[in-house]
């Protein structure tokens, strides 16, 4: 069964920076597509970024463009999320997840069949 395992969150003061990993095993890394995504309290999951093994395409929520790279180390089955010019806005528990897609594009949270435990983020002011 394929697992994943995001790691990296902590406290960080507004215009700071974090990077999270996500490790991915169990299956080839290849085939799957790779997507962040956070919830903050009250509110419903969302998608930020994800990248494709199908045409390595990358795809980012308007809120996070220009601030957040994703990017993928295919020999170590891991996936970064670079987070720069961080607000509080974007205080939330960060999850990764993997699924096989026909293609690259933006899928949203209930696409996605395999979820890692998240990673708090807090971002002060």
């Amino acid at each position: 069964e394929v697992q994943l395992q995001a790691s990296g969150g902590g406290l960080v003061q507004a215009g700071g920076s974090l990077r999270l990993a996500c490790a991915v095993s169990g299956y080839s890394f290849d085939d799957y597509h790779i997507g962040w995504f956070r919830q903050a309290p009250g509110k419903a999951r969302e998608g930020l970024a994800s990248i494709s093994s199908t045409d390595d395409s990358t795809y980012y929520q308007d809120s996070v463009k220009g601030r957040f790279t994703i990017s993928s180390d295919d020999f170590a089955n891991t996936v970064y999320l670079q987070m720069n010019s961080l607000i509080p806005e974007d205080t939330a528990v960060y999850y990764c997840a993997a699924q096989k897609f026909g293609r690259g594009a933006y899928y949203p949270p209930s696409k996605w069949n395999y979820w890692g435990k998240g990673t708090l983020v807090t971002v002060s002011s």
